[in-house]
């Protein structure tokens, strides 16, 4: 076919040209924009269950959120521990575990009280070590948090 001057193979080869060289210049473009604005990551979240009173449970939930923070980092990682039913026990000003749930708590990990168990077991905040939070129910707790997005271990 032959269209004037202009053949139909000049205008099917300066469309196919123009079409080949449109996506790498977008691709381009878009890889700038894309290096010029880095992702941010996304922070971790992390819930454990502490409903054990045994002070090994404890030991190993402590170490579990220990070794979160220094693998990911401390500031990229959301950590909290729900305690309630039996293993509310050690967070009591006397518990064996104290020191280290004071040490979880200065490192940024949250450690939450369910005031249901406290309740049952006639405790006050008074009765706890200090700095803990609070929450009504432990187990809503743990639901409101994997909602949020948090991961969620049972040691």
């Amino acid at each position: 076919m032959h269209l004037g001057k202009i053949s139909y193979y000049s205008i099917m080869a300066a469309m196919a040209a123009t079409l080949a060289a449109a996506p790498l210049s977008s691709f381009a473009a878009n890889e700038k924009k894309a290096a010029a604005q880095p992702a941010a990551a996304a922070k971790k979240k992390l819930v454990i269950q502490v409903s054990d009173a045994d002070p090994k449970k404890w030991a190993l939930a402590l170490n579990n959120a220990a070794n979160v923070q220094e693998d990911l980092g401390k500031e990229n990682v959301d950590v909290e521990l729900v305690a309630y039913g039996p293993g509310l026990g050690m967070l009591k000003l006397e518990s064996e575990v104290g020191g280290r749930v004071k040490g979880a708590l200065e490192n940024g990990v949250k450690v939450v009280a369910c005031e249901n168990t406290m309740q049952k077991q006639k405790l006050t905040q008074a009765d706890m070590l200090p700095n803990l939070g609070y929450a009504k129910a432990g187990v809503v707790e743990l639901m409101n948090k994997q909602a949020e997005g948090y991961s969620y271990i049972r040691p």
